[in-house]
């Protein structure tokens, strides 16, 4: 197992290669392409991604705590199969496209003025869970824990109230009359 301790990294192609079994540390990575880069059992901890392009990407087994991800590229991620065990990270500005969070608890995560789509959040705990100013087209809500989550200036989210827990989760007018849709009512 190699370690990477304070690392800062710039415009560079990691595209295909194996950096499976490594610790990062406080390492700082800017326009950096991690597409189908196998990336499974590491370590990461108070690492920077900007710019960055995780299409494909296995994180299978790594440990993630303390992670921050501005402007990234992440198509076709298992989240899932990252180890929860002190999982936190944050996505500010990403895009982040059929991805898969289901039975994921990403508690307190924030995903800030994110396109999130086509994404499925399957008996996923997201409560707490900021999802402000973000565009959840097609994403998939079932069996999920929302309670306290915030909506605020999301759009294009479509929740069942029925079958996911929003308990005091913030919503925003007009975005907010999509849960109705769920109800079989006639508004007039």
């Amino acid at each position: 197992m190699k370690s990477f301790d304070n690392k800062k990294v710039l415009k560079t192609n990691f595209s295909n290669q194996n950096l499976n079994n490594n610790i990062f540390t406080d390492c700082f990575f800017e326009n950096c392409d991690f597409s189908n880069v196998n990336l499974s059992n590491s370590k990461l901890n108070d690492c920077e991604f900007h710019y960055c392009n995780f299409s494909l990407t296995n994180f299978e087994k790594s440990r993630l705590q303390n992670i921050f991800f501005k402007e990234c590229k992440f198509i076709g991620m298992q989240f899932f199969k990252i180890n929860n065990f002190l999982l936190s990270f944050k996505f500010n500005n990403c895009l982040i496209d059929t991805c898969n969070f289901s039975y994921m608890t990403i508690k307190k995560t924030i995903f800030y003025e994110c396109v999130i789509k086509r994404c499925d959040f399957n008996n996923t705990d997201l409560s707490e869970v900021s999802f402000q100013k973000s565009n959840l087209e097609s994403s998939l809500f079932h069996n999920a824990n929302l309670s306290k989550a915030d909506f605020s200036e999301a759009i294009n989210y479509s929740i069942n109230p029925l079958t996911n827990k929003i308990s005091k989760a913030k919503f925003s007018i007009p975005e907010v009359h999509s849960l109705l849709n769920f109800l079989d009512i006639i508004i007039k």
